[in-house]
C-alpha cells in the first residue's frame, strides 16, 4: 500500500472528513437553521395588531375622553343584557338559589382549573344600575365644566376637584368597553353575577357630592344605598366583593356606615379619624388610589431636556395653611421660606395654577410633600409625573399599590417633628448625593406610568394594578363570606376581625 497512490476521489472524500472542514460546514448549517426556525417562531407568537385607534393613542385627558365617551354611549345600543336584579329581593330564597348558582360555578372552577381561586383573569361583574347614577352624573359634569365661578370653601375650582378623584370614570369606562378595543387581559368583565369573582358599583359618588344641592345629593345617596343593597349578590355576602368607589373622603359620607363591609377605593386611611370611624376603612379590605395627576406627564424627551433646568433644590406650590395633618404645611412654610434654593408659594388647582405647578415642578430637583387636609395630596402624583423627588412629610401617609410598588426608591420620606427642626431638611436634602439623585430621577421615568389614567386602560398603568391587588384580595373575601354564613349567633367566635380591630382601637384611645 505504501508504493500505491490513493486515487483523488479517495483523497477528496477525506479531506471532506477532515474536521477543519466539517467544523465550519456545521456552523453555517447551525445558522442556517436557527435563522429559518427563529423568524418562523416569531412570526407565529408575534403579538396580534392592536386594535383600531382607541387602543393605537389611549386618551390620558380626563375631558377628552369623557366627552368620547358620552359621544359613543349616545350613540350605540343597548348594553348587553345581563342579570342585574331590577327590583329589591326580599324573599331569602332569591338570595339562597343565588347562592346555590355561584356554588356550582365555582366548583366547576376549582374542579377544572388547577390554578383556582389565583387564575386570572379577574371576573368582575358591573351592575346596570339606573341612569340617574352614571351617565346623568357624568352628563352633569361634561355640561357645567367650564363654570369656573364653582369653587369649593377653600377656593379650588369644584370641576377640577372631581377630575382629581376621577377613578370611578376610568375604571368604569375600561370595564364595559367592547373587549376588542380593551387593552387588560388581567380582568374580564362578565354578565352572569354566579360567575364573579367581584362587584362594581358604577355610582359617581364624587360628582353627585359636588354638583347637586345637599339634599338632592343624600336623598340620591339613599336610593343608590337601597338599590345596592337590594341585589341578591350583595345580601349573600354582605357586600364583601363589592367595589365602591368613594375616592374624595366626603363622598358617600351620610350613608357609608352602611357599606363597611364593602372595598372602598380611597385616596388614603387618615388613620387620624377625621375622616373614616374607626374600623372602616383598613389595608386588608380597602384599595388606596392615586389622584389623577394635574400636570402634564414629563416624558422621557421631557425630563433629559429639563435635566439641566432643575436649578431649584425644593419646590412647593399649594395651599399653604389647611386643617387637621396639613397644620404642617404653615410650620413648614415659616421654616423654609426665604432659604436659598427653595420656592414656596401659594396656589390652586386652576389652569393658572397649573402652569405654575408644572413650570416648577420641572426647574427643581426635589418637591415637598406635605399633608393636605388628609395624609394624602395629589401634588405628590403631579411631583412623580413630573420627575421631581417627592419629600414626603405626612406621618399617617397610605401609598396607592404599595404591594407591587416600592416608594423609598423614588421618594424621600421625613417625619414631620424632623422636618419643622429650624435647618434640617434642607440640610439633609444638600447631603442627598448626586448619584442617590440620579438613582431616583431614573426611577421616577420608570415609574410614571403607573398614576397615569387612560381609556383604554393601559398595561401597568394604575387601573392594571388595582385589578392585579384586587386578585389579592379574592380568596380572603370569600373566607370571611363563608365563613359569616355558617356561623351561629352562639358562637364565641362571631367577632371578625374588622370587629376585634375597631374593638382594639377604641381601647387605646380610652388609656
Amino acid at each position: 500500500m505504501a508504493g500505491k497512490h490513493l486515487p483523488p476521489s479517495f483523497l477528496h472524500h477525506r479531506r471532506l472528513r477532515s474536521p477543519a472542514v466539517l467544523f465550519p460546514l456545521l456552523l453555517l448549517l447551525l445558522l442556517f437553521l436557527y435563522l429559518l426556525f427563529s423568524s418562523s417562531y416569531s412570526a407565529s407568537f408575534r403579538d396580534p395588531a392592536p386594535p383600531s385607534s382607541p387602543s393605537a393613542d389611549p386618551d390620558t385627558s380626563f375631558l377628552i375622553s369623557l366627552e368620547r365617551f358620552l359621544s359613543r354611549r349616545s350613540s350605540s345600543s343597548a348594553s348587553a343584557l345581563d342579570d342585574t336584579a331590577s327590583a329589591a329581593a326580599d324573599d331569602d330564597a332569591v338570595v339562597r338559589k343565588f347562592d346555590d348558582a355561584v356554588f356550582a360555578s365555582e366548583s366547576e372552577r376549582l374542579w377544572g382549573d388547577p390554578y383556582y381561586p389565583l387564575d386570572l383573569p379577574l371576573r368582575v361583574y358591573v351592575y346596570e344600575m339606573p341612569r340617574k347614577f352614571t351617565h346623568d352624573l357624568l352628563s352633569l359634569f361634561w355640561s357645567t365644566y367650564k363654570e369656573t365661578s364653582n369653587l369649593t370653601s377653600n377656593g379650588s375650582p369644584v370641576h377640577r376637584l372631581i377630575e382629581q378623584h376621577s377613578v370611578d370614570y376610568w375604571l368604569w369606562a375600561d370595564l364595559i368597553a367592547p373587549e376588542s378595543e380593551r387593552l387588560l387581559k388581567n380582568v374580564v368583565r362578565v354578565h352572569r353575577q354566579e360567575e364573579a369573582d367581584l362587584f362594581y358599583i358604577p355610582f359617581f359618588t364624587t360628582i353627585s357630592f359636588f354638583l347637586l344641592e345637599k339634599q338632592q345629593c343624600k336623598a340620591l345617596y339613599r336610593e343608590a344605598l337601597k338599590w345596592v343593597t337590594d341585589q341578591p349578590a350583595w345580601k349573600r355576602s354582605e357586600g364583601r366583593d363589592h367595589i365602591l368607589p368613594v375616592h374624595h373622603p366626603w363622598s358617600f359620607k351620610s350613608v357609608r356606615r352602611y357599606v363597611k363591609n364593602a372595598i372602598w377605593l380611597l385616596p388614603d386611611m387618615d388613620s387620624t379619624g377625621n375622616w373614616y370611624k374607626p374600623g372602616q376603612v383598613s389595608l386588608e379590605k380597602d384599595l388606596i388610589l392615586p389622584y389623577s395627576p394635574n400636570v402634564d406627564l414629563c416624558d422621557a424627551k421631557c425630563l433629559s431636556d429639563s435635566q439641566s433646568k432643575r436649578t431649584t433644590l425644593l419646590f412647593f406650590r399649594g395651599r399653604l395653611k389647611r386643617n387637621a395633618g396639613g397644620k404642617i404645611r404653615a410650620k413648614l412654610v415659616a421654616e423654609l421660606s426665604g432659604a436659598e434654593g427653595v420656592v414656596i408659594e401659594e396656589g390652586s388647582a386652576g389652569d393658572a395654577g397649573k402652569a405654575a405647578a408644572q413650570s416648577g415642578m420641572r426647574r427643581s430637583i426635589f418637591c415637598l410633600s406635605p399633608a393636605g387636609d388628609t395624609p394624602s395630596s395629589a401634588r405628590l402624583f403631579d411631583a412623580i409625573v413630573s420627575g421631581c423627588i417627592p419629600v414626603i412629610a405626612s406621618d399617617e401617609l397610605e401609598l396607592p399599590f404599595e404591594g407591587i410598588l416600592d416608594y423609598r426608591k423614588i421618594a424621600l420620606f421625613v417625619s414631620s417633628s424632623d422636618a419643622v427642626q429650624p435647618g434640617w431638611l434642607l440640610t439633609y436634602l444638600r447631603n442627598v448625593s448626586t448619584a442617590q439623585v440620579r438613582r431616583l430621577q431614573s426611577n421616577l421615568a420608570k415609574y410614571s406610568r403607573h398614576f397615569i389614567y387612560s381609556n383604554p386602560a393601559k398595561r401597568l398603568g394604575p387601573e392594571d394594578l388595582v385589578w392585579r391587588m384586587m386578585a389579592g384580595k379574592v380568596v380572603n373575601i370569600r373566607l370571611h363570606t363563608r365563613r359569616s354564613q355558617r356561623v351561629v349567633k352562639e358562637s364565641r367566635s362571631i367577632c371578625t376581625c374588622d370587629c376585634r380591630r375597631a374593638n382594639i382601637t377604641n381601647s387605646m384611645s380610652l388609656r
